[in-house]
Parts: structure tokens; C-alpha cells; sequence
């Protein structure tokens, strides 16, 4: 049937993309159409009420592609493999679309889409419906027929109308993010090997994404994440801090907005562009974040190749022919095509030195992810659950969550911690009797799991209780509840309580009783500290005000260890030799240092200084680790190493043409148009826990941004309903001509924040409100 979108509707919404106020609401279709009602709050935050769950779609759809049109298209072009049509034929772009042509050749997401629709073998009618919604709100936007007034893509030909399809694309691409996703350059150049005996020159270099994804997290992501139960909290309730470490640019960007259906659905909180429904937020009695998981998301299989065939693997003695598949990509300068080969288990990969396709062996993968097709269902079960108890049974039974831990409170002051993330099934039965000899070091040090691939006794199998075959089920997965507090920073399960370290579970989730990262170790001091009362802060326990206060406290753990021993060293011979043979004066160095106020806020002077010290490799302990004291060790400066004086001065001569003692916030910035904004935060390796990673320039500092705090959210689940402080650090949209572009960033500079707008009544109470439906009829 014909669509007609509703003019009067569309009217309104220009004049609030136009930041023009606008009070009451426009009548849109009854019956089987669209309709939901959009009021936004301050920043530009949309609070979305729907009647059910396909309109609900329809009004996230819409406002994302409000705010952020560019970025969605930019994404549809990836999963569509047409990066290299419209931005370019360059290695990246050829890499991502063969990637994704043969993801689209195999009907990956045509298959993500079969089954009973249980939300565990295949998505539920609810989230089909969201994801239709999104679609047709998105398409709605485009049809409105207003001038795209962001210039990243404004007039493009790359900015069309979107499909289902490629909504399920871009779902499946956001699971396999940690996997396949970030092998994708050396799958699609993986290749037989050449006369030499080796793999031939297609094969690609390993990137900094394959080497994060081989050590089992997605590139620059991260995050810190508190759940603090009702011994740990003034009011006795529980109390959420959600604060993901992601790119400030780019599709993995956080959004903000509340999503209700009346009765079945309602949620706060933020979402990935481009998604439909809430992943880190809270409902009016349970609150959760996500972390990154150290688990790894796939495994390698060594193949045992055929005497003369390299394409051809031995299964149980017997030959298995590999399967040649043919992609073609097009390019401006015509289509390029790459035969991929694929084994039963997998994609053959070529990691080059490290898991090379020779004329005897080679290598595939299985990616656990490759299949998850409950994760939305799973987000939607989170948001309904009212507590804890209920969040771990959707947990224990969709076992969905793609590459993050959960950290989560509810109302009566309960606080879980579990990775109940998806795990391939590597038991420690299985480690021992699969995994080669040669590789055993590997899986013990890393996780990493190189499995016998000639024999069907090692493939992955089943635990009776997983939701699908092939990953850990719950009873293999750490999970912990406690009433005074959890804690994550990135590190293992093990000390997410201190006082109930978590053991015995497989290597591929984790390490245990091994260093934990400075950050990891100031987060759980910043916990117990506030909890005594021995911080900077008056009385006891955490409230939603000095929670915030806590965590842009700006602290910098390697600074508190050893800056003053390394200020001794610095003064007590105040010259030292570079790398690369040049002598540096550090005098000037050794005064920064120790002015320095041991913090990252913006007026902190030489911060920059000991980031780069420890950039070089200056931060060497003389003491060795204590799994029985992880909190305390190491700790101690190795002042008597010779590398620690080479890196000061590496960092001293990094850092030419910038005042050593020059304001954090004068040298660190991120751009919105002629502005640069100040911008306080710190390295992880420095140990600072508001983590803020920039991009160098000579002689500047840090002009923008890479990633680090993105969306921020302190929240108490009271008797009144949840109360507290949320942010998005880099705005709300990407878009220089919207209202909300800048605005929160600002905010986040002077350690600003919004309130909690969960209720009518504090929405209401927003006096930047406004208000107006969207919708569209079938005729």
C-alpha cells in the first residue's frame, strides 16, 4: 500500500531541528500507522512514547536521523559494501566491502532472521517490529523532503532510503565487532600459498584492530563501571555509575534517549547510533552498564592440510575440501573481485607470522558471535526486568551479550557483576586435550585458543545449559551479587568485589590472580575510600553528587605512586640521553613535575608531561606483583633503571615547543567548528579513571579527541523513582548546524551534567521542553 507521511507533523519537527520552540502536539494516523510522541528535553535529549513497539521504532528512527543522518547512511554504505564506490578504492575501504559482500553473498542476515521467534533462536515479533519502525521513522525523515543540512554528506548520492536488511547487517556487524569484524582485512586476504611455501601476497598486515581482537576486545573501546548496593550508599538504595570508554567519532557513538510503550516498556539511557533500543540505562527499578570483557569471542583451528592440496584439510582421516568463494566488489575504477575460503568451521585467516597458511597448514576461525542473533531481545529483556534476580535469569537464559560484562543495581540496593557474555566453549577438559602442544603457552598467557582441527572430538560442543551450542553456558561464567559494591575497569572478572575474588573458571574468560591495570586498582580504592570516609570528600557513602565528584576527580593513580621518586631521580641528575643519543636538560621537566597537582582536571600543569613519560615507557616497578596484595603492587618507582631517565627525556623531546608546565586544558581540546573546547581527563596507562585519549600534534599538544568518557551516568534508584546526573561528553548530534552539537560538550568541560528525566514530573520541570508527535499512515 501507498505511504503518506503527515505534513503538519513534519512542519513541527523542522522548527525544533531549527531550535525554534514548540509547544503542544500535531494529531498524526490512528490505526494500523505509525504515531509516537517526541519531547525534547534539554541538549536535545528525546524522550519517545509510543503505543507499541513498531511506532516506538518509527520515533527512535526518526530523531536519530534528526540528529545524526550522516552516520547512519555512513553505516548503511559499510554493511551495504559500498564503502569503495562512493569514498574511495584505498586498501580499507576494498577490505570492508569484500568483508561485507561475502556477509551479504551468504545471506548472513536472512539467517540471523529464521527460527521460532523466542528471542533465543530467532528475533521476537517486539524487536522485528522496532527494527521496521526504525526503518520506516528513518525513511520518513529522508521524505520529509528538508534540505540534509550536515555537510558530511549533505547532497550525497550515498544518503538513501534504508531496508530491514540492512538494519540486520548493521546488527550482525555490531556482534561480530570484537571478531570477524576486526579480522576482516586479514580474512578477505587470506590466500593459498605461493611457489615459496607460504601464503601468497594478498595477505594484509596485522592491524591494530587484529591485534586487539587476539587479545579479545574491540580497538579503543572500553569502560568503567560501578554498582553500588545499599552498604555502600547514604540512601541504602542502589546506585549506578555507567561510564563507557568509545570513539567521539565515527558509527560507535553513543545516543542518548528514553524509550517508553506504556505498561511494558521504559527505559533511560543511551544506545549505539543507529540502534533502536536502549543498551546501558535504567527503568524506574533496575540500572545497568556495560564493560568490555577480557573473554575471547572466537577460536583458531589448525588445519592439518592434504599432501599437495593446500585447499584441502584431513577431518577425522579423512580429506575436507575447503570452499572457494568468488567476491565482487565494485569501484570506481571497475570491480574487483577476491576468491575467500571458508572451512566448516570458518573462515581461513592469515595472520601473517603468527598464523600463516603454508603448504602444510593453515588456519580457520569460529566467531561465537557470528550467529548471536538474541542480543536485541536480550536489551529488551534487560530494560523489563524489576531486579536484580530478574536481570540474571535473562541473562542465564538468552546469553546474549556480545562482548561486554554487565554491571547492574536495583531498587532494593542488590548489585550484580557477571560476564555472561558470549564465550566459545573452551572447557579446561577441552584446553588440555586440543589444544597442540606448542600452543599451550599461548591459551595459558592470552586466552587465546588454537584447537586441533583434524580431529571432530575437539570441536566446541555443547554445555547443557547454553541457550545455543558452541559457547559457555552460565554455570561456566563468572557471576557475583553482593549489597556493598561490584567494579569493573576493563581487567578480568577476578576482583570485581575484592573481598570475593572470583576463580576457577577457563582461561578464555579471563586471567586471575595477575596484575590488575593502574586503573582498575584506583577504581576499587575510590570505592572503599568513599565507603570509610578517608577521600577528599565530607561523610561517609556514595550519593549521586559525590559519585560524579568521584569520578571526574581526575585522579591519576601512577602519578600518586611514583612522581615523587621520579622528581628525586629528575632533580638529583637533572640531565639525561635520548633514545636516539641526543642530551636533554631536564631541569625545566623536573620543576613541572613537581608542581604537577596530580590530576588531569584542566588546570592541571605537566600532566601532559607524565603521559608522555609513561607513553615512552618510564612507569618501571622495582617491586613485583602480589596476587595477595593486587591492590597495592607494584608500586614502587625502579629508579636505579636507566630506561626510565631515556624516557623522560623521550618525552621532554616529544613535547619541543610546548611549555612543559602548560595547562592541561590549554593543550587539549576537541573541535566543534572555530572552537576548541577544553577537555580534562587522562591516559589509561597513566592510571587515570575519567580516561581521555587525544591525538598528537608537534609543537600543539592534543587538538582532538580519540576516545575515552562518552556517555556518563550516575543514577540512584530511590523510593521516588531514579534520581541523578547523566551527559553525552561529545553532544548529542554530529551535525555543526544543529543546536545540539556542542552543547554537552561544553557541559562536560566544566563538569556539568543533566539530570535524570525519567518521570512526567521531572520532564516537565525542564523548561527547554518541546513537544510534538511524528507519525505516517497507510492509505
Amino acid at each position: 500500500m501507498s505511504r503518506r507521511r503527515l505534513a503538519a507533523a513534519a512542519t513541527v519537527v523542522g522548527l525544533v531541528a531549527a531550535g525554534l520552540a514548540v509547544t503542544g502536539s500535531t494529531a498524526v494516523a490512528n490505526g494500523d500507522g505509525y504515531s509516537a510522541l517526541i519531547q525534547r528535553a534539554s541538549y536535545g535529549v528525546p524522550h519517545i512514547t509510543a503505543r507499541n513497539f513498531a511506532s516506538l521504532g518509527f520515533g527512535a528512527g526518526y530523531v536519530q536521523a534528526e540528529d545524526n543522518i550522516c552516520l547512519i547512511a555512513g553505516q548503511m554504505v559499510t554493511v551495504r559494501a559500498e564503502r569503495s564506490r562512493w569514498f574511495g578504492a584505498e586498501a580499507s575501504n576494498v577490505s570492508s566491502d569484500l568483508f561485507h559482500q561475502k556477509a551479504i553473498d551468504d545471506q548472513v542476515a536472512e539467517r540471523l532472521l529464521n527460527g521460532p521467534r523466542d528471542g533465543v533462536r530467532a528475533p521476537s515479533e517486539q524487536v522485528r517490529d522496532q527494527m521496521r519502525g526504525f526503518v520506516a521513522g528513518y525513511n520518513a525523515y529522508l521524505r520529509d523532503g528538508k534540505a540534509i543540512t550536515d555537510p558530511a554528506c549533505a547532497g550525497k548520492d550515498w544518503v538513501r532510503p534504508i531496508t530491514e536488511l540492512d538494519m540486520w547487517r548493521a546488527y550482525w556487524a555490531r556482534m561480530v565487532l570484537a571478531s570477524s569484524g576486526a579480522l576482516a582485512n586479514v580474512i578477505v586476504a587470506a590466500a593459498p600459498p605461493t611457489a615459496s611455501g607460504v601464503s601468497g601476497p594478498a595477505n594484509a598486515p596485522q592491524t591494530a584492530a587484529v591485534a586487539a581482537a587476539v587479545d579479545g576486545a574491540p580497538a579503543g573501546l572500553g569502560s568503567n563501571a560501578y554498582g553500588l548496593g545499599r552498604d555502600a550508599t547514604t540512601s541504602g538504595a542502589g546506585m549506578l555509575l555507567a561510564n563507557p570508554h568509545f570513539p567521539w567519532d565515527g558509527t560507535d557513538r553513543f545516543y542518548r534517549m528514553h524509550l517508553k510503550v506504556p505498561g511494558r516498556y521504559d527505559v533511560e539511557g543511551a544506545a549505539l547510533v543507529g540502534d533502536p533500543l536502549v543498551q546501558i540505562g535504567h527503568n524506574g527499578k533496575v540500572a545497568w552498564s556495560h564493560t568490555v570483557s577480557t573473554a575471547q569471542r572466537f577460536v583458531w583451528h589448525r588445519l592439518d592440510l592434504v599432501p599437495g592440496d593446500p585447499t584441502s584439510y584431513r577431518y577425522d582421516g579423512q580429506p575436507r575440501k575447503m570452499t572457494a568463494r568468488t567476491v565482487t566488489i565494485q569501484t570506481p575504477d571497475g570491480p574487483i573481485s577476491r576468491t575467500l575460503y571458508d572451512t566448516h568451521f570458518g573462515p581461513v585467516v592469515v595472520v601473517p607470522g603468527q598464523f600463516d597458511w603454508t603448504d602444510t597448514t593453515a588456519y580457520a576461525i569460529t566467531d561465537a558471535n557470528a550467529t548471536n542473533n538474541r542480543a536485541l531481545d536480550g536489551w529488551l529483556a534487560m530494560g523489563q526486568a524489576r531486579s536484580v534476580g530478574e536481570l540474571r535469569t535473562v541473562l542465564d537464559k538468552r546469553q546474549f551479550l556480545p562482548w561486554v560484562n554487565v554491571i547492574a543495581v536495583d531498587r532494593r540496593g542488590q548489585a550484580l557483576y557477571a560476564d555472561h557474555s558470549v564465550v566459545p566453549r573452551v572447557t579446561d577438559s577441552l584446553a588440555t586435550t586440543c589444544i597442540p602442544a606448542p600452543f599451550q603457552s599461548v591459551y595459558a598467557s592470552t586466552g587465546q585458543a588454537v584447537l586441533d582441527g583434524s580431529r571432530s572430538s575437539c570441536e566446541l560442543g555443547r554445555d547443557p545449559d547454553a541457550a545455543v551450542p558452541g559457547i559457555l553456558g552460565p554455570a561456566n561464567l563468572p557471576t557475583l551479587v553482593r549489597s556493598d559494591y561490584v567494579t569493573n575497569s576493563n581487567d578480568s572478572y577476578w576482583l570485581a568485589n575484592p573481598e570475593h575474588p572470583l576463580e576457577g573458571y577457563p582461561r578464555i574468560v579471563g586471567d586471575e590472580q595477575t596484575q590488575r591495570s593502574l586503573r582498575t586498582r584506583l577504581g576499587v580504592h575510590q570505592v572503599q575510600q568513599r565507603r570509610n570516609g578517608t577521600d577528599e570528600f565530607a561523610g561517609r557513602g556514595f550519593t549521586t553528587s559525590n559519585l560524579w565528584d568521584v569520578t571526574l576527580g581526575n585522579r591519576v593513580y601512577g602519578g600518586e605512586l611514583v612522581r615523587d621518586d621520579l622528581v628525586r631521580s629528575c632533580e638529583a641528575e637533572p640531565t639525561a640521553t635520548t633514545s636516539d643519543g641526543a642530551t636533554v636538560d631536564l631541569t625545566a621537566a623536573c620543576a613541572a613535575l613537581r608542581g604537577w597537582d596530580l590530576r588531569v582536571d584542566l588546570d592541571s600543569r605537566g600532566a601532559h608531561l607524565f603521559t608522555e613519560f609513561v607513553g615512552a615507557g618510564g612507569l618501571r616497578f622495582a617491586d613485583p606483583f602480589d596476587p595477595t596484595a593486587p591492590l597495592s603492587t607494584p608500586s614502587r618507582l625502579a629508579v636505579d633503571d636507566p630506561k626510565i631517565r631515556t624516557a623522560l627525556a623521550d618525552a621532554v623531546q616529544k613535547l619541543d615547543g610546548i611549555p612543559l608546565d602548560a595547562r592541561l586544558g590549554d593543550i587539549q581540546t576537541e573541535p566543534r567548528g572555530a572552537e576548541h573546547i577544553p577537555i580534562h581527563g587522562g591516559h589509561h596507562d597513566v592510571g587515570a579513571f575519567n580516561m581521555i585519549t587525544s591525538g598528537f600534534a608537534p609543537g600543539v599538544g592534543y587538538p582532538k579527541i580519540l576516545h575515552g568518557t562518552s556517555f556518563l551516568m550516575a543514577v540512584e534508584l530511590g523510593s521516588d523513582g531514579p534520581s541523578g546526573r547523566q551527559i553525552l561528553t561529545y553532544s548529542q548530534s554530529t551535525n555543526p548546524n544543529s543546536p545540539w552539537y556542542a552543547d554537552q560538550t561544553r557541559l562536560y568541560s566544566d563538569k556539568g551534567w543533566d539530570t535524570i528525566k525519567f518521570t512526567q514530573r521531572q520532564l516537565r520541570a525542564d523548561p527547554n521542553l518541546v513537544t510534538y508527535r511524528v507519525g505516517e499512515r497507510r492509505d
